[in-house]
């Protein structure tokens, strides 16, 4: 078997997964208890969060724990509108943000809200001075992903940031899913970031499980309410174990941070290189500065993304039809799209995407059966 779609979901690390186990048999207390099990409970719960913290160089009252990227996505885009409601009712994301952002958003238009999509390069960048003429008095959150989910885009949070300086009232958000660990925190976590969302199941975590960075001195609306867990602003018993384990999945994939870019960026490279060769192949990750390491976006021409993945799969090969979030809707690539790709070449598009376990021997036997099924493709057309 040759797994390609770490973008969508990774392997639980080993170890990670032996805490989890351990911790459920040995935890049995509610944090929120005050007896001696939901304090030892509690003291994990408070451990896993420093340590979260310091692996990414916050204070540990700026965790919040979520059940993923996506609730922190709403979270935030939501948590802001409400929040700031009587400021101003305008918000800007990119048009080539997650579903978890756009359909938030949408949804939030349908409340009274006002949205812009700043627009973005052939290379799905975001232009930043389109974005600034965006900003209005009535802007009250911009919210621009650090690593494109579908094509590997990594976007200008740095020149974002330095444009959002002259506002510091307005929230700004990064969805940082596909960041951590990927491409060196200082490009996407920068001092003007407000809020900045992970997901553990993208980092050989669990899943079900996430964080949300939320910087000190700003305001949310919470979601959840209840029992006043997580500061009073998202209720609901945590979930110990599934903390623990990310918080260990997070330092391991952190103590490799260094490598794993260069690794993958290797095998990209090659890989991109030899799919370039092929006539009827358009890739839409270039080999550049501007691209995460671990993300491969292509098309071949005239074969449909989800007809080229089954045939993959029934050679054990799995990649993806460019987002898993929304790849069962079978609807072409919003974020090629946004980069004005023709329809028929987006509905080719399919993702590949590299992790540290993979090696150039998976890379070579991937380019052998995909030339053999791109003869038959052309023998059928």
């Amino acid at each position: 078997m040759i797994y390609f779609d770490n973008s969508a979901t990774t392997p639980i690390y080993p170890q990670a997964l032996d805490t989890y186990v351990k911790t459920s048999q040995r935890i049995i207390g509610n944090p929120s208890s005050l007896h001696d099990l939901g304090n030892q409970a509690n003291r994990l719960l408070q451990q896993a969060r420093k340590q979260i913290a310091e692996l990414i160089n916050v204070s540990a009252n700026e965790i919040y724990f979520t059940s993923g990227g996506t609730e922190g996505d709403n979270w935030v885009l939501k948590g802001t509108a409400i929040e700031k409601r009587e400021f101003g009712n305008h918000i800007i994301i990119s048009a080539v943000e997650h579903p978890a952002v756009t359909e938030t958003a949408e949804q939030l238009v349908e409340l009274g809200f006002e949205l812009s999509y700043a627009p973005v390069d052939k290379e799905g960048r975001v232009k930043v001075e389109e974005l600034q003429k965006l900003i209005r008095k009535e802007t009250i959150l911009v919210s621009v992903m650090a690593v494109n989910n579908e094509v590997g885009t990594i976007q200008p949070i740095k020149e974002i940031s330095e444009v959002l300086a002259e506002f510091p009232k307005i929230h700004f958000h990064v969805d940082a899913v596909q960041a951590i660990g990927k491409v060196n925190d200082s490009e996407w976590l920068t001092d003007r970031v407000d809020f900045a969302t992970f997901s553990a199941h993208k980092f050989h975590g669990p899943r079900g499980i996430g964080f949300m960075y939320w910087k000190q001195g700003k305001r949310l609306a919470p979601l959840l309410t209840g029992g006043g867990q997580e500061n009073n602003q998202r209720s609901g018993t945590e979930n110990v174990p599934a903390i623990v384990a990310m918080a260990k999945a997070l330092r391991l994939h952190l103590e490799n941070e260094q490598q794993r870019p260069q690794h993958v960026a290797t095998l990209r490279s090659y890989l991109l290189k030899a799919l370039e060769e092929f006539q009827n192949v358009t890739v839409f990750s270039q080999d550049n500065e501007h691209f995460a390491p671990h993300i491969l976006c292509f098309a071949l021409k005239g074969i449909r993304g989800e007809v080229l993945v089954h045939a993959l799969e029934e050679k054990q090969i799995y990649i993806s039809t460019t987002s898993a979030c929304s790849s069962r809707k079978k609807m072409a690539s919003s974020t090629l799209y946004a980069m004005h790709v023709p329809g028929e070449l987006a509905t080719s598009a399919v993702r590949i995407s590299l992790d540290e376990s993979n090696t150039m021997a998976e890379i070579e036997q991937f380019m052998i059966v995909f030339n053999q099924l791109y003869q038959k493709f052309s023998r059928v057309n």
